[in-house]
């Protein structure tokens, strides 16, 4: 198992992998490329790799002292197996790393295995945003993560 920055090259299996995933953002392929080509904001995108095939994603913004989980998805055949604890953890490292204050994000009301993903990381709730999500609606809530 490989955590490693993504590159313009895994571009169709991040699509890939949000497109089966319910609870990640849809994002075009423009604004994937756009991870790649503009400097601003200053993003993060790590990727899970086993046997050279792509499992999982996390793309994260800056906003210096704050970072910001845009994005995260793990392909349905290997949830349940680590990857996203793995994968959390690498970029919680990283942004410590570069002096991140805090960390924030907001998930679906009803995605109870990723909230659970973020409590074990000690997120805590910071806030409701109702009817954030379409299709189906639903709140967010949103969590934060200080590190000490």
């Amino acid at each position: 198992m490989l955590i490693r920055a993504a590159t313009e090259a895994d571009i169709s299996a991040l699509i890939h992998l949000a497109q089966h995933s319910a609870t990640a953002a849809h994002w075009s392929p423009e604004q994937y490329a756009n991870l790649f080509t503009s400097t601003s904001p200053r993003r993060i995108a790590l990727v899970i790799q086993e046997s050279s095939s792509v499992q999982g994603f996390l793309i994260a913004q800056t906003i210096p002292p704050e970072w910001e989980i845009e994005n995260i998805a793990i392909a349905a055949d290997a949830r349940r197996r680590g990857l996203g604890t793995r994968l959390l953890g690498e970029f919680l490292d990283r942004a410590r790393a570069e002096g991140a204050q805090a960390v924030f994000l907001e998930v679906r009301e009803s995605s109870r295995a990723a909230r659970s993903l973020y409590e074990k990381w000690a997120f805590v709730e910071s806030g409701r945003r109702v009817r954030y999500y379409q299709n189906p609606q639903e709140d967010a809530i949103t969590y934060r993560h200080l590190f000490a």
